[in-house]
């Protein structure tokens, strides 16, 4: 893995948190990281390494105040996360890369973000696409009924009744994931329950993790439109999610038009630190995401 750091040049980061996703943050504006995928799947390993559901590097472009690149856990790149995106406008702000008012290239576009004096971060996000308002999967003898939408990435929205806290969402949401219909992509998995026209609350099963978060910001924002579009929700919206902290989405809704979309919520520096090289060596981050994949008959 190409990555130069050594004892006596060590690389720092800083571990953030955006609505309960947790992310490694680098500054890679000298192209320092090779292997970005490898480097990943390392540093997000939980228990052996630093753990997190993602790392962002934050590099040169000459589209906007900076580039946000983003890879999931397990290495693989994702066009847009909304809760890393915060944290990267929090860190460039911190490190002085970037004033209060700032643009991010995101593989998804072009987004705008404001840091507030008390680290909240507003960002105002591409306008979301391709929503199918019914969208049904069957999933062993079960029909189940949601709709899709992309915020950045894929969503499928499934809205529940009641008892979001108490089910197990895993084993549906992994279904849902790896769900032939949803292919050749895939989508993150989002469970709603409607509390009142201002309020929902949200559980989010995310590709790329291949688990349950804490929270989904696109995810968030997926479900507040869907909810509106339906009828359920106007504008603005409160989501209350799996990490007890609570996003606020608004938007314009015009018809099936939804334009000005922006996600409110903390961007939190955790802790700063620097690599070491216990930090990437003498594990194997595949066998502890799998072992029985990786056993030698």
């Amino acid at each position: 893995m190409q990555l130069q750091a050594s004892k006596q040049d060590p690389m720092t980061f800083s571990k953030m948190a955006g609505g309960g996703n947790d992310f490694v943050v680098i500054d890679n504006r000298s192209g320092r990281i090779g292997d970005a995928a490898a480097l990943t799947r390392r540093i997000c390993t939980p228990h052996l390494s630093v753990g997190a559901d993602g790392v962002i590097l934050i590099e040169n472009t000459g589209k906007a105040t900076f580039r946000m690149r983003y890879l999931n856990a397990d290495g693989s790149p994702a066009d847009f996360c909304a809760n890393g995106t915060r944290c990267a406008a929090r860190f460039a702000l911190v490190n002085v890369i970037a004033p209060k008012k700032m643009t991010i290239e995101t593989g998804a576009g072009v987004v705008a973000a404001e840091v507030s004096d008390g680290g909240l971060v507003t960002l105002t996000l591409p306008q979301p696409h391709s929503f199918q308002a019914d969208r049904p999967l069957r999933v062993g003898e079960t029909v189940i009924r949601g709709s899709s939408i992309v915020v950045g990435v894929p969503h499928y929205v499934v809205f529940l009744r009641d008892n979001l806290w108490s089910q197990d969402i895993v084993p549906l949401g992994r279904a849902l994931r790896t769900h032939p219909g949803l292919q050749p992509a895939g989508a993150n998995i989002n469970f709603v329950v409607v509390r009142e026209p201002g309020a929902i609350e949200v559980r989010t099963y995310e590709r790329g993790v291949e688990a349950e978060t804490l929270s989904c910001g696109s995810g968030v924002v997926a479900s507040a439109v869907t909810s509106a579009l339906f009828g359920k929700t106007k504008s603005p919206v409160k989501v209350l999610t799996r990490s007890g902290i609570t996003l606020e989405v608004s938007f314009a809704l015009d018809g099936s038009d939804v334009r000005d979309v922006q996600l409110r919520g903390d961007a939190r520096v955790v802790y700063r630190a620097s690599m070491t090289p216990d930090t990437i060596e003498g594990f194997d981050p595949e066998w502890v995401r799998n072992p029985a994949e990786n056993v030698v008959c």
